[in-house]
């Protein structure tokens, strides 16, 4: 009996050498550790408290080479569930869903995440309609981030309903047939060339707005305005 006990605690002592530091749960696994070269392995739990009116959470999950790997769920300081992110290379990857304090579902997202050992990554963009039928696969370049990838749900927390349902394709937000909207500001036109004229020349035209402007002030003092730049 006593070989066996001193053979259990070599093994026990031998199994916590291999880490720099841990700590015991509750049930006597180790937790939070800490491999020799300094990475964090394995099941790990973090506590964070309120701080400057931010409120306090606890979260659970895998770590694998310092990065978060698999399901990871949060939680209130009360016990509440609050979040539960999917992780690949320590990027959010799949599904991931976030709830109020009281426990109704608020949102679900879709991500996808790239590997950051390739420079390019071959994903699959799916039919907006029936999220089962692949459309095009599009080969882009890593740029270390993860994007945002299918159907995001916004709910009623308190009905449970969707109210909002957003489509993205690689990052960028599609309408019903797949189409990208154009988000982006386009500025007013700053003029251009007209036809060229009898001579052969280009003449630069002026926008209607800098026209019409012109023609209201015309005659009038001119006063120094403030352009933006320094130096006055």
């Amino acid at each position: 009996m006593r070989i066996i006990f001193c053979f259990l605690l070599l093994v026990s002592m031998n199994s916590f050498a291999q880490w720099k530091d841990y700590s015991i749960g509750v049930r006597g696994d180790t937790l939070n550790r800490v491999d020799l070269k300094g990475k964090k392995q394995g099941p790990w739990s973090i506590h964070v408290d309120d701080l400057r009116g931010e409120k306090g959470y606890e979260e659970e999950g895998y770590f694998e080479n310092d990065v978060k790997e698999g399901t990871w769920k949060r939680y209130s300081l009360q016990g509440i569930k609050i979040a539960e992110e999917n992780y690949r290379w320590g990027k959010l990857n799949g599904r991931s869903k976030y709830f109020t304090y009281n426990g109704g579902l608020l949102r679900s997202e879709s991500w996808r995440a790239m590997d950051p050992a390739n420079a390019f990554d071959t994903v699959e963009v799916f039919d907006v309609i029936d999220p089962t039928k692949v459309v095009k696969r599009v080969v882009i370049k890593n740029e270390g981030i993860a994007l945002k990838h299918g159907e995001w749900s916004y709910y009623d927390p308190v009905e449970g309903v969707i109210v909002k349902t957003e489509n993205y394709q690689l990052d960028k937000l599609v309408n019903n047939q797949g189409e990208a909207f154009d988000d982006e500001l386009k500025p007013l036109g700053v003029g251009g060339y007209s036809k060229s004229d009898t001579t052969g020349k280009r003449t630069l035209t002026k926008p209607q707005a800098v026209i019409d402007y012109e023609k209201k002030n015309s005659g009038k003092k001119k006063v120094k305005t403030r352009d933006g730049r320094t130096g006055y």
